[in-house]
């Protein structure tokens, strides 16, 4: 098969799409259907152009059982306008040519964009040292460890700064490229391809909404985890700090040391993400009134409700409720 050979002529905003041997083929359509059917008369029309490339041209694997054919190899990324890293694996190092080629890129100005698991590339290639990005929530933490020269969101769909745009799992990559059309050719062309895509023109909410409600788990040893185990099991009782400090057999002062030595977070700021962990949970599992959740989950009214869960979740109670109806 003939790979045309890019060239500077084209006046369309090139985007290269690096992918890698074993790629998940959806991942990998995210990208190429978002940029490529923005136009009225499809890919012809579209004013972007859309190159697939990897280390090394060729054949590649796919998750799905059937091989891909790529045409084009790392010189794509020296003319791209936008670089998309749409997957990566958490075990795969990030070789040294496609670092190079990423921070190439970069310098001349090019937009690098990581989707899904796709920010661990970012990361490892050292562009976002100091830097805040979005992931899965479910590599959030792992990520935050390997690299703490980077800030991890697991509470967004997508970051924008600018140069750097990254996202959360793979529904929230249809999300941050839709964003991106947004934002290059405004408002009224993002909505129109979405409508193409039976897609939401702007979704609501975050990557929080997703995570599953810790399920807590007792233990004897454990004088914070004892607590822990307590403050759940009353949170539709009001908690007094010393009366809370007094079940782990500790002063106040201790408890709250010990308490954020442990979880990184105040025992009230905790105890609060628990209360709207539980009131998410009877959101989607219950027909209560949002007055009675917020009572049974320690909130008090439902204006409080409504207040706290937009604030830690990015979106209503209402529209958490229709999202999760089941």
């Amino acid at each position: 098969m003939s790979i045309a050979p890019l060239t500077a002529s084209d006046a369309r905003h090139t985007v290269a799409v690096l992918i890698y041997d074993g790629v998940s083929p959806f991942h990998l359509s995210v990208p190429t259907l978002v940029f490529g059917r923005i136009g009225a008369g499809g890919p012809d029309g579209s004013p972007y152009r859309v190159v697939v490339c990897a280390e090394q041209p060729g054949t590649i694997a796919t998750t799905a059982g059937f091989d891909i054919v790529v045409g084009h190899g790392l010189e794509a990324t020296e003319t791209a306008d936008t670089v998309v890293i749409p997957s990566w694996e958490l075990d795969r190092p990030l070789p040294e040519t496609i670092r190079d080629a990423l921070h190439r890129a970069h310098a001349r100005g090019a937009r690098i964009v990581g989707l899904c698991l796709g920010s661990w590339a970012v990361a490892a290639s050292g562009l976002a040292d100091g830097r805040e990005i979005t992931t899965h929530w479910s590599a959030a933490a792992e990520l935050a460890r390997a690299f703490p020269a980077v800030r991890v969101r697991a509470d967004r769909l997508w970051s924008d700064d600018g140069d750097l745009i990254t996202s959360a799992g793979t529904a929230a990559a249809l999300d941050c490229c839709l964003h991106l059309v947004r934002a290059d050719h405004g408002s009224r062309v993002a909505a129109a391809l979405a409508r193409v895509l039976v897609l939401a023109p702007h979704r609501s909410g975050s990557q929080a909404q997703y995570i599953p409600v810790a399920v807590p788990e007792s233990t004897d040893h454990d004088a914070i985890e004892h607590a822990m185990v307590w403050a759940r099991t009353h949170l539709d009782e009001p908690v007094d700090l010393d009366g809370w400090a007094r079940t782990a057999l500790m002063s106040r002062r201790t408890f709250t040391r010990r308490f954020r030595d442990r979880t990184g977070a105040s025992p009230q700021q905790w105890l609060l993400q628990q209360r709207v962990d539980h009131a998410r949970l009877l959101l989607e599992s219950t027909d209560d009134t949002m007055d009675r959740i917020a009572a049974d989950s320690g909130l008090g009214t439902g204006v409080n409700l409504r207040h706290h869960f937009h604030r830690l979740l990015g979106t209503t109670p209402a529209a958490h409720r229709a999202l999760f109806r089941r």
